[in-house]
């Protein structure tokens, strides 16, 4: 009988001590396992996934709270789109093509372009209903003089830039386009492409091996007379030659970039002296739009993790070597939709390819915006209904085709500022 009761004494002690022992090697075995889980979820960081709230599932299920759904913020583009002479409808057909009430637009005409085509572009643009209420178009008034094959294009750029962070700092990319560019995806296909990547990350095509440049580009000095004179004219070509610096090392590549917010504000702002020293490098420099942002980027630690070696265009250049794009038209819109890309140039005014564009690409007739879902009111996209809603299509998962294949080489830092 003792024997018995003896036994019955052990046996609580013995159940709380095996539970207690189960409960701390389930512990160790699940804390091992969220932190296997976050260092694979490290590794694809570029795509960055929502954060799951605390809390247990079984409680919000009983509670009968639904789960909220699931997916990753839709970002805002911040976009200059710039012409010169005779480039006013061109423009302005863009800008109706990439128009989405959740982005910025600044646009421009130069100098160059004669004082009634600025003041009919400033006239649409307060008069657009559309734009009036959204506040989210706005027009350089005071042109710039502006000439691709010396800095003061650079300029110009950057003073979008400074324009935009002033106006509204609510936005994650800037992508700088020409009258001569066009969209191959909706802005829908775009803010739902770019929802999975990482904030930080910068489009730009580069590279350090400039060949023929060193020579034709990097040495010789120039004088953008458009820094100081009010009409356009040719670049002046000094005498003497310069040594390749080595204070820092010389990238190239291409003018159109899409650019992260934390990047143009390092090049803004000026916190480091480099941006600021690059710029008076390059006012010297023969096509300076295509070496600036690739040398500063990649001469920032900081930042030259962050470059995706693209520039999000399809472009036919003539070979060798590659320094005036081709005239693009229905011959090439096969290849352009292979490519992947979201934008295309070079495009004449009005060409048929366009038309093709907008109404096999963009949904967009009637010289109307390019439809999303965004789009409201009796006559479509009259009205905005709710702009934090997308309705990706085709061109959306032909863009992450692309995206994928690019995020991931940058990741492994292959083909990434060399």
């Amino acid at each position: 009988m003792m024997l018995m009761i003896m036994e019955k004494k052990w046996i609580f002690p013995f159940v709380i001590t095996s539970i207690v022992c189960i409960f701390f090697l389930v512990s160790s075995f699940n804390m091992g396992l969220v932190s296997s889980v976050h260092n694979i979820n490290s590794i694809f960081s570029i795509f960055p996934m929502g954060q799951r709230k605390p809390g247990y599932v079984e409680s919000k299920i009983e509670s009968g709270t639904p789960l909220p759904p699931s997916g990753p913020p839709i970002p805002r583009f911040a976009y200059l789109i710039s012409g010169s002479k005779g480039d006013l409808e061109k423009l302005w057909r863009v800008l109706h093509a990439l128009y989405h009430p959740r982005n910025q637009y600044v646009v421009h005409l130069d100098l160059e372009s004669p004082a009634e085509e600025r003041l009919t572009l400033a006239s649409r643009t307060k008069n657009n209903t559309m734009f009036s209420k959204m506040g989210n178009v706005y027009m350089i008034t005071k042109a710039n003089m502006v000439t691709y094959r010396g800095p003061t294009m650079v300029a110009n750029t950057l003073h979008a830039c400074a324009i935009l962070l002033k106006r509204n700092k609510d936005w994650d990319w800037f992508i700088n386009l020409s009258a001569s560019d066009y969209p191959l995806v909706t802005q829908d296909d775009l803010l739902s492409a770019f929802s999975v990547l990482s904030r930080d990350l910068n489009f730009i095509e580069h590279t350090s091996e400039l060949g023929w440049k060193l020579d034709k580009r990097a040495m010789p000095l120039i004088i953008d007379p458009g820094l100081y004179l009010s009409t356009k004219t040719e670049v002046v070509w000094a005498s003497q030659k310069r040594k390749l610096p080595t204070a820092f090392k010389l990238f190239t590549g291409s003018a159109w970039t899409v650019l992260s917010r934390p990047f143009i504000e390092f090049i803004i702002m000026g916190w480091d002296n480099l941006p600021r020293t690059l710029l008076m490098y390059y006012t010297n420099f023969i096509s300076s739009p295509e070496g600036y942002f690739q040398t500063v980027v990649c001469n920032v630690p900081e930042f030259a993790r962050t470059v995706v070696n693209h520039d999000m265009h399809f472009i036919k250049w003539d070979n060798p070597p590659k320094q005036h794009p081709h005239i693009l038209s229905l011959n090439e819109l096969g290849k352009m939709i292979m490519s992947n890309a979201a934008f295309a140039r070079k495009f004449n005014q009005d060409d048929p390819v366009l038309d093709k564009i907008d109404t096999d690409l963009l949904g967009r007739v009637n010289v109307s915006f390019t439809p999303g879902a965004w789009c409201s009111g009796k006559l479509k996209c009259s009205e905005v209904g709710d702009i934090n809603k997308i309705k990706p299509g085709p061109g959306a998962r032909r863009l992450r085709h692309l995206l994928d294949r690019l995020a991931m080489k940058a990741y492994l830092g292959q083909d990434q500022c060399r």
